[in-house]
């Protein structure tokens, strides 16, 4: 009952901030999708997957109006179709109650994911600086690579996820707190999912926390 409750409250903010923003159709879909996304994510149900590829297709299309072309070509070649992967793994690691068996890192994993977010967002960012009308390209690869990060270890299943999820947040939230400043397409939406990816995160963090204490 809990979980039908937020999901109504998830969809009305939506409308409502799409109706007050003036970006009915496009924008209310981007943040309905990323919030419920993030939502079922973070009580281990698998069908957020179904959002969370929504969203990628939707972010692809709003992230190449705003010359962000590594969030755009990310989202719609990698994000995406680690959505249909993510939905098929957490499948087959669920519980009797349909929730997602969650793991835990070892000092092991901090090491390489730490030290391969920060390589791979110096190398991207390098990259993107050769594409003729590319906007922050250091925040949009930095935010790139660790969202992939975040991605594949929620695939695996692991708690860190929400942590590795709430540092992109601060890069997503600089970005489009940017682009809404310049009053680019569509930014104010995204500003607000990034906003309640963050809020969500956080609550996914603790609710993870819980889960792997319950296995």
């Amino acid at each position: 009952m809990k979980n039908k409750v937020y999901t109504i409250l998830i969809i009305i903010f939506s409308i409502t901030c799409g109706i007050i923003s003036n970006d009915y159709f496009l924008g209310t879909l981007i943040l309905i999708s990323g919030l419920l996304n993030a939502y079922y994510a973070s009580i281990g149900k698998t069908y957020n997957y179904i959002f969370g590829a929504l969203y990628c297709l939707l972010s692809a299309y709003v992230s190449y109006i705003n010359g962000l072309y590594a969030m755009a070509i990310l989202s719609l070649i990698v994000y995406f179709p680690l959505q249909i992967q993510g939905y098929i793994s957490w499948i087959k690691k669920k519980d009797h109650n349909n929730t997602v068996k969650v793991r835990k890192f070892t000092f092991k994993n901090s090491l390489i994911i730490v030290s391969s977010c920060i390589i791979g967002s110096v190398l991207l960012g390098i990259l993107l600086t050769k594409i003729p009308m590319q906007q922050l390209a250091f925040l949009d690869s930095s935010s790139n690579i660790i969202n992939l990060c975040g991605i594949i270890l929620m695939n695996l299943r692991f708690q860190e996820c929400w942590i590795v999820s709430l540092f992109n947040n601060s890069i997503d939230l600089l970005i489009w707190s940017i682009n809404f400043i310049n009053q680019s397409p569509n930014s104010l939406m995204m500003l607000l999912v990034s906003l309640g990816y963050l809020l969500i995160n956080v609550y996914g963090l603790i609710k993870w926390l819980k889960l792997k204490k319950e296995k």
